[in-house]
């Protein structure tokens, strides 16, 4: 802590917004630092998708009919994008149980102490939890490549595809800092993240046809932030199963545009509101 504090004391006056992109990556770099100090965080944090992969891969594949297929491989190539949405959007939890843990244990008042931009330390942490979630998302990567998934576009296209899951669950991290600056606890922080999330991505295209749902659930599906990046990422993976039925709703039609405008507006607002917490929580 006593080097991070050293960095960000020697930080010049200067122009604000290079002082706060300095110091915002200072603190990430202090949380990076202690993240490779605990592999456990990173450990546990993969056994969860891990065990999704492998349970919805092999207990329900070629149970779930999607398009006009039932095979196995037909589901595995669908259920991946969920998947790894759900693991970016999960991180969520992770990213406000870490800023409620710096303010419980008074880290956040010494930060608060020394000449250094106020949003630099939620812009440090959520950074710090990008890296995090980018590690994981390549380790899945990994599981899902020995279970069989496979991608049928260019490399230009995953990559995008990869891009937006990164963009969504930079996005949510934010929604996790609100959340960690608004509990007291570290504990509640994590049950405060997850609640929400359960009914936010099992309500979606992320494991089933939407098509399948009842008319309400079906429209709330098709307007769900979270089903706009998943049908994005089917379709710059190539993973649509054959016989696949868009819905006519705007985002399945216009998936990438849509994952984009949500992130982008999520990440904006909640940004703001996190910000605005943070500065009057320290005041």
């Amino acid at each position: 802590m006593s080097a991070v504090t050293d960095a960000v004391r020697v930080t010049a006056p200067g122009n604000p917004i290079t002082q706060s992109i300095r110091d915002s990556l200072v603190v990430a770099k202090r949380n990076l630092i202690r993240m490779a100090r605990i592999p456990e965080m990173l450990i546990f944090g993969l056994i969860q998708p891990v065990m999704f992969v492998v349970l919805f891969t092999y207990v329900f594949g070629g149970s779930i009919q999607v398009g006009s297929s039932s095979s196995t491989q037909a589901y595995r190539e669908f259920l991946m994008a969920g998947i790894f949405a759900q693991t970016v959007t999960f991180a969520t939890a992770g990213a406000g149980a870490g800023i409620a843990d710096d303010m419980h244990k008074g880290l956040i008042d010494r930060f608060r102490s020394l000449p250094m931009a106020r949003g630099a330390v939620l812009t440090g942490r959520t950074l710090a939890d990008l890296v995090q979630t980018a590690l994981t998302l390549l380790v899945l990567a990994i599981v899902a490549l020995l279970v069989g998934w496979r991608t049928h576009e260019n490399v230009g296209k995953v990559l995008a595809g990869f891009g937006l899951l990164l963009l969504l669950g930079y996005a949510f991290s934010w929604i996790g800092a609100l959340i960690g600056l608004s509990v007291r606890t570290p504990e509640a922080a994590t049950s405060g993240g997850l609640i929400w999330l359960f009914p936010l991505t099992f309500i979606s295209n992320a494991f089933v046809d939407a098509n399948q749902m009842p008319t309400f659930l079906r429209h709330i599906a098709e307007w769900n932030p979270f089903s706009a990046t998943v049908q994005a990422c089917r379709e710059l993976f190539g993973n649509l199963p054959p016989g696949f039925q868009t819905s006519d709703a705007w985002p399945m039609q216009h998936p990438v545009l849509a994952s984009l405008i949500w992130s982008v507006a999520i990440l904006v607002f909640f940004r703001t509101l996190a910000v605005r917490k943070y500065r009057s929580a320290t005041a």
